[in-house]
């Protein structure tokens, strides 16, 4: 019985170790992190703005090549990653961002490989408002 116990405390630990890691998250998923954090830097006050720089979709493994991201005014951020000959290699959406931002127009953002992207944000009636991406 000691010996099960045992297993399954390993696999548990295991599994709460690899949570906290990128090997299970998409590329959309990524950014949305990225934006969560530029979202807490954003001060409190009525046209506070903050420029979240660098962000990138890419792992060690994944995502390396240009890509596409669209963020959606209905909310949805979408990213396409593309190998040298424009063909989508990997994608990934989520919607886990506007828990933390608006955006209140659709942006369609092609990045050639290795480049990064900005999202600015500002601060509008009490709201962090995605107001230009690059």
């Amino acid at each position: 019985m000691k010996k099960c116990t045992s297993r399954w405390l390993l696999l548990l630990a295991c599994l709460i170790i690899a949570a906290g890691c990128d090997a299970f998250t998409d590329p959309a998923t990524r950014l949305a992190y990225g934006i969560e954090a530029g979202a807490n830097h954003l001060g409190s006050a009525e046209g506070s703005t903050y420029s979240i720089q660098d962000l990138t979709p890419a792992t060690s493994s994944e995502c390396n090549g240009p890509y596409t991201v669209q963020l959606d005014k209905v909310g949805a951020l979408i990213v396409w990653c593309r190998d040298a000959a424009g063909h989508t290699t990997a994608s990934g959406s989520t919607s886990y961002h506007a828990r933390f931002v608006y955006t209140p127009k659709t942006y369609i953002v092609n990045k050639p490989a290795g480049s990064t992207l900005t999202i600015d944000l500002e601060r509008h009636d009490g709201h962090a408002v995605i107001v230009n991406v690059q």
